[in-house]
């Protein structure tokens, strides 16, 4: 049965990090408006997610500050003071955001069940939810909207992005040439494929016409894997890489035919404003993480990495199992990822909406 029969007053969603698992959430807190437009929505998140997240229609959102340390906690719990709400969405089984939820009072405290849960998140919960047989993060979010009584979960996004954010990428798109983005870098090196693969890809492209500019964050790992990747290019590419804002980077993603992109933040804003993305996967199961609308697109090498790391096949192992090799996404050999580009191109027509 669900938990509520009329719409509830107020809810508090409770996750923190990272970009990419906040898109997917922001599916189901929509989900939820769409069906109780009069609920009351707080969501308390990451810093850097509330740069991307922080003007949701209809969402009240605070910013948790993790490098306050001690007094991002005490400053959020002061903030909270004096708010029940009808029931509690912890979305994060993360030790840190259990501490964080210890300040939000609820009369439900709604969780992951046996299956998802870690962290000992269930000491912090009155309510676990049942897992859903897919392994998709999305799906473990949407879950939680069911739990509550949301009858359609069907993922839809409606993500604002302002005129100055989209002139700022308008600026870089030509005019009657596709665009493809690759954002060749995660935060994390170990997940980025190779420079001279993603060269070898964007040669491809530009061979068919198609105007090719990279995108990401200033963070070192990606300003020099961006670099390396135009070093090695025989043709010249747009590197945007450092010189835009979150909400400038998912107008841009916006404004392109197509994405490529490893297992990163920006894989998951490309599904969410629409736009066609090839993911590139190696060290996590693209069925759990891959980019949710896209995953007949993903170009993956997991099955082969953890087989040879483990002797097991994914249907073996834990759905967290997770390939540890630093090399893994080297298996991705780019005559795949360009065949992939090829069905992409067919699929979406995209070569035949351009004069």
């Amino acid at each position: 049965m669900s938990l509520f029969l009329s719409p509830p007053t107020s809810l508090c969603v409770l996750r923190l990090s990272a970009i990419g698992d906040a898109c997917n959430a922001s599916a189901m807190v929509q989900a939820i408006q769409r069906q109780w437009p009069e609920t009351k929505i707080t969501w308390i998140m990451g810093k850097a997610e509330a740069q991307l997240l922080g003007d949701l229609p209809g969402v009240e959102v605070i910013p948790f500050d993790k490098k306050l340390g001690w007094k991002g906690y005490t400053q959020l719990w002061r903030q909270l003071r004096g708010r029940k709400f009808d029931a509690l969405l912890h979305l994060q089984t993360a030790l840190r955001a259990s501490i964080v939820s210890l300040g939000i009072r609820a009369k439900h405290r709604l969780g992951f069940d046996h299956t998802r849960s870690s962290d000992m998140q269930k000491w912090f919960i009155n309510h676990p939810v049942p897992s859903p047989r897919s392994a998709h993060v999305l799906d473990g979010f949407m879950a939680f909207a069911r739990e509550l009584g949301i009858e359609d979960t069907t993922a839809r996004w409606s993500l604002p992005l302002a005129t100055a954010e989209t002139d700022w990428a308008s600026q870089y798109i030509t005019s009657g040439q596709p665009t493809l983005v690759i954002v060749p870098a995660a935060s994390k090196a170990f997940k980025n494929w190779t420079a001279t693969g993603y060269a070898k890809v964007a040669e491809y492209a530009a061979a068919k016409g198609m105007q090719v500019i990279l995108a990401g964050s200033p963070a070192k790992v990606e300003v020099e894997l961006a670099e390396q990747v135009c070093a090695q290019c025989q043709v010249p590419l747009l590197n945007l890489v450092g010189q835009s804002s979150l909400k400038q980077m998912l107008a841009l993603l916006s404004a392109a035919d197509l994405v490529i992109a490893p297992d990163t933040g920006p894989t998951h804003m490309a599904v969410a404003v629409n736009t066609p993305v090839i993911g590139l996967y190696a060290h996590h199961n693209p069925q759990r993480t891959g980019p949710y609308r896209y995953l007949d697109y993903v170009v993956s090498a997991y099955r082969e990495a953890i087989e040879a790391e483990t002797g097991k096949s994914p249907e073996q192992l834990s759905w967290r199992s997770r390939v540890k090799a630093e090399d893994a996404m080297s298996r991705i050999p780019p005559e795949a990822v360009c065949a992939m580009l090829d069905k992409a191109l067919t699929d979406f027509s995209i070569l035949e909406e351009t004069p």
